[in-house]
């Protein structure tokens, strides 16, 4: 079952982690990431919440997320088995708020800042 309001843990760019209690509807979670939303899957079922164009849009640099950096504010919450955003329990706000902790500092020249897109082609996949 959906839930109406949702626990997050809120990332603004340039910002400590903040946790915030959200509404479950489309407008306000693009509302939180200032445009289209993207979602980036993270471990035990949790989920960071993009702004799809961030960095099209000219957005500032928030967090290194593996290999990338995200542009523009993010937030992390949880994802249940029938694929709806669920709150953030007391152990993933930690663990969460640990990990986005450390405040970065971007030049503005690190090439992760491009966008980018990766083709991949049919006979990637064996010639399906």
């Amino acid at each position: 079952m959906k839930e109406n309001m949702i626990k997050v843990l809120k990332i603004e760019v340039g910002e400590s982690p903040k946790v915030k209690e959200i509404e479950n509807e489309l407008r306000s979670l693009q509302a939180e990431v200032g445009g289209l939303i993207e979602c980036v899957y993270l471990e035990d079922g949790c989920l960071a919440i993009v702004n799809e164009e961030g960095k099209l849009n000219g957005m500032e640099p928030n967090r290194r997320l593996g290999s990338n950096i995200i542009c523009g504010p993010i937030f992390i919450c949880g994802d249940s088995d029938d694929g709806e955003f669920i709150s953030l329990n007391d152990k993933q706000v930690e663990q969460y708020t640990q990990m986005f902790s450390d405040v970065p500092t971007f030049t503005g020249e690190e090439p992760e800042l491009e966008p980018r897109m990766t083709f991949i082609g049919a006979d990637f996949f064996g010639g399906m």
